[in-house]
């Protein structure tokens, strides 16, 4: 299959696992259509991040939307509460964290999926990770298929007879693997 024939909206954020989402993408040879959403995280350096990342590798169609999510309320990385730091290990398989944004990855693959239909395209790459996913339920494979389900159900593609995949390489990935993958 040609670079041409191989297309996907890559959910660019900056962070290291969708750098690293994005780059694997590159390598596979897709044609990268980076989105990034501004939601009115903290972390917003990510996205200066995301946008040196793009000029890097010279790409012109950067779509960047802002979203408040801030609005809703309800976490960490976008409310006036503190971002706890060294959660141990049992915090993490146990709790969801006060970071969770609600329905992050719900809202954010939704807005890739209407960008990736609009210009015909049926990839979909997010830089989810179940292993250290930090007690983020939109992070597991059972969201991430029950999603791209919801997607072939709910868009003309779709129903059309053309699938879309969401893509997650770094899902069953510990951090210390990804930052391998980097080098």
């Amino acid at each position: 299959m040609g670079h041409d024939d191989k297309k996907a909206v890559v959910l660019l954020s900056g962070g290291l696992d969708s750098a690293t989402t994005f780059a694997l993408a590159m390598k596979d040879n897709y044609y990268i259509f980076p989105l990034t959403i501004v939601y009115g995280q903290k972390h917003a350096w990510e996205i200066n991040s995301a946008k040196r990342l793009v000029k890097f590798y010279g790409l012109k169609n950067h779509k960047i939307v802002n979203l408040d999510l801030s609005a809703f309320g309800g976490s960490a990385l976008t409310d006036e509460l503190e971002v706890p730091k060294d959660r141990s290990v049992n915090d993490m398989e146990n709790d969801i964290p006060i970071t969770y944004v609600p329905a992050r990855n719900t809202v954010f693959l939704s807005i890739a999926l209407a960008f990736a239909e609009a210009r015909d395209v049926s990839s979909i790459f997010l830089g989810v990770n179940a292993i250290d996913y930090s007690g983020y339920p939109d992070c597991r494979s059972e969201f991430i298929k029950a999603f791209e389900s919801v997607a072939n159900l709910g868009t003309k593609m779709g129903i059309e007879g053309t699938k879309i995949n969401i893509h997650t390489p770094l899902i069953h990935m510990k951090k210390h693997e990804i930052n391998i993958c980097t080098n």
